[in-house]
C-alpha cells in the first residue's frame, strides 16, 4: 500500500507538473484583466535569493489606499506604497509585518525581533509559540530551514542576527501550498535584498554593536552584479553572556493518605557565554530572459559554556534535612549547520506564469558535553562524579516543484510536489563514579539510535475572484508519511505510515474601499519529532530523567478564522476570531519512577480547543508620534484522557504588546515597547510567563551612517514558572534569566541603493517540509 501511494503521488507529480509546465513553454494564456478584484503577478522581480517577487493579488492590498497630500507614493511596476502603509501587508491567507523600524532588530537576535510581532510569543529559551501554540513551523523566504528546525531551533533563534530580514509573515491558517506541519502555523522569515537595483554594480552594510557585561556583535553584507551575474553574501558573529538561575521546589505526597512525605529545593545559579558565528554566499546566473539558476552555501557555528554551583537539600514532613549535597558542575555545547540550495526557474510568457525546481541539503550537528562532582553534606558522604555527553546528528533532504500559472478569468493555479526526507542520529551517554578516573556507564541510561522520516507531499490551490467584491481560495494537500526508528542500542525498532489529506479554504469580501472580510480553514498536523518516539531513558539531572514515546501519535488541528480589517491612509485595524480543535495534542508527562527521580516523557492529551479573539492596530497619535498595539485573549479547554496524574483543564489566557515609535526631527526617531506573554495549561499543570519593556533610539549622522542605542528587558521581568500539580507531588520551577542588555552601535552602507524589498508571494517557488 505504501509503495502504491507512492508512485500515485509521484506519478501524478511529475505528469502534472512537469508536463503541464512545458506544454505552456510554446504559448500561455492571456494575461487576465487589470481591473477588478483581481491583480496579475508581477513579472521580473525577484528576491536576493532567486525568489520571484510578485504583485499583490486579490487578497493583498496596502496598495491600493490614496496618499495624504503631502506624501507622494512610490510606484513600482503597478504596486503603489503609500506613506508607511506597507508596515503591515495583507493577503488572503497572511500578514506581513516589516521590520524596518523595529530597533531592537537592528542591535539583536531573531528572537527579540519575533517577540515584537503580533500572534506570536518567544520564551526565554527560544521556544516560539503562534496564539499559544508552540507547534510552530519556520520557513526562510518561504522554504524550510535546516537550522530552524530539530532540537537546536531555540538556540539559532537567540543567535541568528534579526537585522538579516526585512519582514516576517504570519499564516496562521496557510493554503495548500505550505506544509501542514506545524498545528499552530508558518512563520516566514523573509530576508532584506541584497542585489543593488539596476545600474548599480555593488551594495553592502557593516554594523557593529558593543554592549554591556562582554556583548557584542558585528555583521557585514553585500552583492555585485554584472550583466547577468549577481554575487551576494553576509556573515556576522554574536558573543552573548548571560547569567541565570533555577530554582525548584518539589513536594511529595502520599498516594493514599495525601501527606506530604518531603519536600526537595534546587538553588541553580549559572553563568554562561554563548557564541555565534553565520554566514551565507549566493550566486544567481540569468541563462537568458526567462531562465534563471541560483545556487547557495550557508554555514553556522554556535558554541557555548556554562558553570555552576548548586545546593539540593530535601526535607521531611517535619522539616528536618534528610539528604544535602552540593553539585559544581561544568558544560559546553556546539552545534553545527551548513547546507546547500540549488534552483532553477523558468518564466514563461504571462505575468506571473512560471515552474520552479529547488533542491535542498542540511547538515546540522549538536553536540553538548557535561561534567558534575557532587559534594555531600548530610548525610556525609564520598563525592560522586558524573558525566554526560549527548549528541544529535541531522541530514535533511528536500525538493520541491511548484508551478504557478494565472487563468483567463483572472484565477490563479498553483500545482506542486515536494519531499522532504529527515535523518537523525542520536547518541546519549552518562557515566557515574568515585573519581573522574573511575567513571563507568550507568545502566539503562546510555543509548544509541537512527531515524528516518520520509514526507511526499502533492498539493494544488486555485484562487480566482467570484465578482467585483468576492474572491476565493480552495486548495488541497495530499501527504504520504513514513517513520523508521532503530534502537542501536537494543536492537529494537518502530516504524508509523500515514496517508493524510489537508484540505484548506480561504474567502475575502471587500465591505468598501478600507474594510475587508475574510475567513479562512485549514486542516494541519503535527508530527512527533524522530527523537519524541526513542523510548530510551536519558540522564537530565540528579531529579530528572527523559525519554520519548514510541506510542506517540500525531496531533491534528482543524483552524477556523474570521476577520475584518480596515485600512484608512496610515492607519491599520485588525480583528481576528478564531477556534482550534487539536485532536491528540502533544504534552510532557512527569511521573515518579522511585528514589527520588522523575521520568518525563511526550503523551497524547484526549483534546484540546481554543476559542478566542485577537486584535491588532496601527496608526498616529500626532504627526510626528506613531503606535502598534496588539491583544490576543483565549479560551483553552484540554481534555486530559488518560493522562498519569492528568486533569481536565480550563482557563482564560491573554498576551499582548505596545509599541511606541516618535520621530521629532527627520534625523532622530525614538521608540519604547513592551510585551506580555500569557500563561499555558499542561495537563498536570500551567506554566507562567512573563515580558519585558525595550528602548531604543536612532541618530541619521549621514545618507550612509547612522547611531543606534538599544536596551533589552530594562527591568529584568521576562522569566517563566512552571508549576505541575498532581496527587502524588507538587512542584514549582522557577527560571530567572537576566535578559536586560544595553547596546550601542553603528550602520554603515556603502555602495548603490538597494533593491527595496518587495510583496512577495513566496508559496509560487518552494515550500513545505
Amino acid at each position: 500500500m505504501k509503495s502504491f501511494k507512492f508512485a500515485l503521488m509521484l506519478g501524478v507529480a511529475v505528469s502534472g507538473v512537469a508536463g503541464g509546465a512545458w506544454a505552456q513553454s510554446a504559448g500561455a494564456p492571456p494575461a487576465p484583466a487589470t481591473t477588478g478584484p483581481s491583480t496579475p503577478a508581477q513579472s521580473g522581480a525577484q528576491s536576493s535569493s532567486g525568489q520571484p517577487a510578485t504583485q499583490p493579488s486579490a487578497t493583498q492590498q496596502p496598495a491600493a489606499q490614496p496618499a495624504p497630500a503631502q506624501e507622494a507614493p512610490a510606484t513600482v511596476g503597478d504596486v503603489t506604497v503609500t506613506g508607511r502603509a506597507d508596515q503591515v501587508r495583507t493577503s488572503i491567507d497572511s500578514v506581513s509585518y516589516s521590520l524596518a523600524n523595529d530597533l531592537q532588530a537592528t542591535t539583536g537576535s531573531l528572537a527579540d525581533a519575533l517577540r515584537n510581532v503580533p500572534s506570536v510569543d518567544v520564551d526565554p529559551e527560544g521556544n516560539v509559540s503562534l496564539r499559544g501554540d508552540s507547534n510552530v513551523t519556520i520557513l526562510v523566504d518561504g522554504r524550510p530551514s535546516g537550522i530552524l528546525t530539530g532540537p537546536g531551533r531555540g538556540q539559532a533563534l537567540i543567535q541568528l542576527p534579526a537585522s538579516q530580514y526585512a519582514r516576517i509573515e504570519v499564516m496562521t491558517n496557510p493554503s495548500a501550498a505550505y506544509s501542514p506541519e506545524g498545528s499552530g502555523g508558518v512563520i516566514n522569515l523573509i530576508t532584506k535584498p541584497t542585489a543593488p537595483k539596476p545600474g548599480t554594480q555593488t551594495t553592502g552594510s557593516v554594523r557593529v554593536n558593543i554592549g554591556d557585561n562582554g556583548r557584542w556583535n558585528a555583521g557585514l553584507s553585500g552583492s555585485w552584479q554584472k550583466d547577468r551575474l549577481t554575487l551576494s553574501g553576509d556573515a556576522s558573529y554574536r558573543s552573548d553572556p548571560t547569567e541565570l538561575s533555577f530554582n525548584r521546589v518539589r513536594q511529595q505526597f502520599d498516594p493514599t493518605t495525601g501527606a506530604l512525605i518531603a519536600t526537595t529545593t534546587v538553588d541553580q545559579p549559572i553563568e554562561s557565554e554563548q557564541n555565534g558565528l553565520i554566514g551565507r554566499f549566493t550566486a544567481e546566473y540569468k541563462l537568458d530572459d526567462k531562465t534563471q539558476v541560483t545556487g547557495e552555501l550557508r554555514g553556522v557555528a554556535f558554541d557555548g559554556t556554562g558553570s555552576t554551583s548548586s545546593l539540593y537539600e530535601t526535607r521531611n514532613a517535619a522539616g528536618a534535612v534528610t539528604s544535602a549535597y552540593r553539585r559544581d558542575g561544568s558544560s559546553d555545547f556546539d552545534f553545527t549547520n551548513w547546507g546547500a540550495t540549488a534552483r532553477v526557474l523558468r518564466r514563461f510568457t504571462g505575468d506571473g506564469h512560471e515552474w520552479s525546481n529547488e533542491l535542498r541539503y542540511d547538515s546540522n550537528g549538536n553536540e553538548s558535553d557535561g561534567q558534575a562532582r557532587s559534594i555531600f553534606l548530610t548525610p556525609a558522604g564520598a563525592d560522586l562524579y558524573e558525566r554526560t555527553r549527548n549528541l544529535v546528528d541531522q541530514v535533511t533532504w528536500g525538493f520541491t516543484s511548484a508551478y504557478t500559472r494565472p487563468m483567463s478569468d483572472g484565477g490563479k493555479l498553483r500545482l506542486g510536489y515536494e519531499l522532504n526526507i529527515q535523518q537523525p542520529e542520536q547518541e546519549a551517554e552518562f557515566l557515574r563514579g568515585p573519581s573522574e578516573a573511575a567513571l563507568a556507564p550507568a545502566p539503562g541510561l546510555n543509548n544509541r539510535f537512527e531515524a528516518e522520516q520520509t514526507v511526499h507531499a502533492l498539493y494544488t490551490t486555485y484562487e480566482r475572484p467570484l465578482g467585483d467584491k468576492l474572491s476565493a481560495q480552495l486548495g488541497l494537500r495530499l501527504e504520504q508519511a513514513e517513520v523508521e526508528i532503530k534502537d542501536l542500542t537494543g536492537g529494537a525498532s518502530a516504524s508509523q505510515d500515514y496517508f493524510r489529506t489537508y484540505p484548506t479554504a480561504h474567502l475575502q469580501y471587500q465591505l468598501s474601499e478600507t474594510q475587508t472580510l475574510r475567513a479562512s480553514y485549514s486542516r494541519r498536523i503535527q508530527r512527533p519529532q524522530p527523537a519524541q518516539l526513542n523510548p530510551l531513558v536519558t540522564y537530565q539531572d540528579p531529579l530528572n530523567v527523559r525519554s520519548g514515546n514510541p506510542d506517540l501519535e500525531p496531533q491534528e488541528t482543524d483552524s477556523f478564522e474570521a476577520m475584518w480589517q480596515l485600512r484608512k491612509g496610515q492607519s491599520f485595524y485588525q480583528a481576528t476570531a478564531y477556534l482550534r480543535n487539536t485532536d491528540k495534542a502533544f504534552t510532557d508527562v512527569t511521573t515518579d519512577i522511585g528514589g527520588d527521580v522523575f521520568l518525563t516523557r511526550p503523551e497524547n492529551l484526549g483534546s484540546r480547543q481554543d476559542l478566542g479573539v485577537e486584535a491588532t492596530a496601527n496608526g498616529r497619535l500626532l504627526s510626528t508620534l506613531r503606535y502598534s498595539a496588539g491583544v490576543n485573549v483565549f479560551r483553552q479547554e484540554i481534555e486530559a484522557g488518560a493522562v498519569v496524574g492528568g486533569d481536565d483543564r480550563e482557563a482564560t489566557l491573554a498576551s499582548g504588546r505596545i509599541s511606541l515609535n516618535w520621530q521629532p526631527t527627520a534625523k532622530d526617531f525614538l521608540q519604547v515597547s513592551s510585551f506580555w506573554q500569557g500563561d499555558s495549561l499542561l495537563a498536570q499543570g500551567r506554566r507562567e510567563a512573563g515580558g519585558m519593556i525595550n528602548l531604543g533610539y536612532r541618530r541619521k549622522l549621514s545618507e550612509q551612517l547612522s547611531f543606534n542605542f538599544t536596551a533589552r528587558d530594562l527591568f529584568n521581568t521576562f522569566n517563566t514558572t512552571t508549576i505541575f500539580e498532581t496527587p502524588q507531588f507538587r512542584e514549582q520551577a522557577d527560571q530567572d534569566i537576566k535578559l536586560r542588555a544595553f547596546y550601542i552601535g553603528l550602520t554603515w552602507n556603502f555602495g548603490g541603493p538597494r533593491r527595496q524589498p518587495e510583496q512577495f508571494d513566496f508559496s509560487t517557488g518552494p515550500t513545505g517540509g
